[in-house]
């Protein structure tokens, strides 16, 4: 999430000159599709991700626990949220760090003592509901945050004390505890010595609920170090170059190889639990690269030949826009994803990933549209199409394209706006409203439910696009126009020996498709593509 989604700060834009939220749009890119045949033998066959990963929210926690008509009871469930979260197959976790630390040495989590947020709460009943978490720690607690000058205040400064020596792991140990408490409490490792793990047990009230030392809860899976560690827009008292990161990561991956301590770093609590690099807002392939070079310096190679990587999933940010974020031109709009270069992004850290010999995964956590029109970032009207209608085509559309490109997880941006009816970038994102998902969040659901345990195995045709996914016994081919101005196209889509077939469509306000069984012409079927895509399963029986 770039600057400029944090509204409290907009003085800042007139100051930044060369930040993302002054600049002028660029050409576009067009998608290039690897178009197979539908019996050629493909490395991609061997794909196993399903589409259901590419259905991931941010959100925080108040999403999960605030109840407007009881906003200070949030030792329970939202129900009517938690019915929203559940279209979605796994949800970042924006998790504040001073939320969990809010006085050094002292950590909350089951009533946090900054909000009293209960994070047991939330974490066990997405276990429960088959949601995959990813807690985002990032942001400075207020009293490191105050180690810095007055003038210099800005909780998303570097997490690291004002004056430390930003290049060494050591200057990271603070934030490594953290982690290694944050692990200890809901990896799956029961085994960690209890002597340290820490909480504060204090109670701030007469009958104030008490934390407790809990250990190897198995709730949490994947965490993420930090948050667009590289925003330039906020000059050198919050960005980090990829070696100062890359420090930063081997602190909180394993408290630097171990020589932290006992009780630093994720890896030393809970050796499975999997570490994200946080997502990177310039999404650029060197800054990876060049941590990588740090970790081949620093951390060396491990006895397979691999280089001992501080991070186990590569993670970047990218919104489709007419503008360019390496160059840190701004857009006017949002695009299509199609259109917008995003795909050859991901097939650069595909290719970065994939030539390393642990071929780390590659994620992108963050991306999506506006629908306020005075945003650069806003999705438009398409002939007779609302905006809300063509975010919705947009959002599912840059999932597809993701998963055809490799990316193995895909989060968007986010699950409510953040400031609703604003024009300011970032602001009208939200993929549902009130108590309903918006068409965004409707197709999304309506997918997940009809082909979310499926996997990409190939594109047979590029324009229109025609995607083959597949489980281990049935087929589905996704058709769309990958346009952004209401074309249509006809395709005839061979489906071998079947005499009928299922056309799904998409609905907005609807929790599944519309589906009609037709008739084939020996096999074939003629069909109408659109910019929405339409989904077709032949029937072999």
């Amino acid at each position: 999430m770039l600057f400029c989604h944090k509204l409290i700060f907009p003085v800042l834009i007139a100051i930044l000159g060369s930040s993302r939220c002054r600049s002028e749009p660029v050409k576009p890119v067009k998608d290039t599709v690897k178009v197979i045949n539908p019996g050629e033998a493909n490395a991609i066959d061997s794909n196993q991700t399903p589409l259901k990963n590419m259905f991931g929210v941010n959100g925080y926690e108040w999403n999960f626990l605030e109840n407007p008509a009881a906003p200070n009871n949030r030792n329970h469930i939202y129900e009517a949220n938690m019915a929203l979260i559940k279209s979605f197959s796994s949800v970042r976790h924006y998790l504040n760090w001073n939320k969990l630390e809010s006085t050094e040495g002292n950590y909350t989590y089951n009533p946090t003592n900054n909000g009293s947020w209960y994070y047991d709460v939330i974490y066990s009943r997405c276990k429960q509901d088959g949601i995959m978490v990813l807690a985002d720690l990032k942001n400075l607690p207020v009293w490191m945050m105050n180690t810095y000058p007055a003038s210099e205040h800005d909780d998303e400064n570097v997490p690291a004390p004002y004056g430390a020596n930003r290049s060494l792991p050591a200057s990271y140990i603070v934030q490594a505890r953290t982690a290694f408490q944050f692990a200890a409490r809901y990896g799956s490792n029961t085994g960690v010595n209890p002597s340290l793990v820490k909480v504060d047990g204090r109670p701030r009230w007469t009958n104030d609920p008490v934390n407790t030392v809990k250990i190897g809860l198995g709730l949490i899976k994947y965490i993420e170090c930090g948050n667009e560690n590289d925003r330039w827009w906020k000059g050198d008292k919050a960005t980090q170059t990829p070696e100062e990161y890359a420090a930063n990561m081997s602190a909180f991956y394993d408290g630097h190889k171990g020589t932290l301590g006992n009780n630093a770093g994720v890896k030393t609590a809970d050796p499975g639990m999997v570490v994200v690099m946080g997502g990177l807002a310039t999404a650029d392939i060197n800054y990876v690269q060049r941590m990588i070079n740090w970790c081949k310096t620093n951390r060396g190679i491990k006895a397979d030949g691999s280089i001992n990587l501080c991070f186990d999933v590569i993670n970047y940010h990218l919104y489709s826009n007419n503008g360019s974020v390496f160059t840190h031109k701004n857009a006017t709009t949002g695009i299509a994803p199609e259109l917008s270069g995003s795909a050859k992004v991901a097939d650069d850290f595909v290719s970065l990933a994939n030539g390393l010999k642990n071929k780390p995964e590659v994620w992108v956590t963050e991306t999506g549209y506006d629908i306020n029109q005075q945003s650069y970032q806003h999705a438009p009207p398409i002939g007779n199409k609302p905006a809300l209608i063509t975010q919705a085509d947009w959002i599912l559309r840059s999932s597809l394209m993701y998963a055809r490109h490799g990316i193995k997880r895909l989060f968007f941006y986010q699950l409510f706006d953040a400031t609703p009816n604003n024009p300011q970038q970032y602001s009208t994102s939200g993929l549902a409203e009130g108590t309903k998902l918006r068409p965004a969040g409707d197709y999304i659901l309506q997918t997940n439910k009809l082909m979310g345990n499926y996997a990409y195995k190939g594109t047979i045709n590029a324009d229109p696009l025609v995607d083959r996914y597949q489980t281990a016994q049935n087929t589905i081919y996704v058709l769309t126009v990958p346009d952004q101005k209401g074309r249509t196209a006809n395709y005839i889509l061979d489906l071998g020996t079947a005499s009928k077939a299922i056309i799904y469509t998409l609905r907005a306000g609807a929790d599944v498709m519309s589906s009609r069984k037709v008739s084939t012409i020996n096999g074939k079927l003629k069909v109408q593509v659109t910019e929405t895509p339409v989904f077709i399963q032949a029937v072999l029986k």
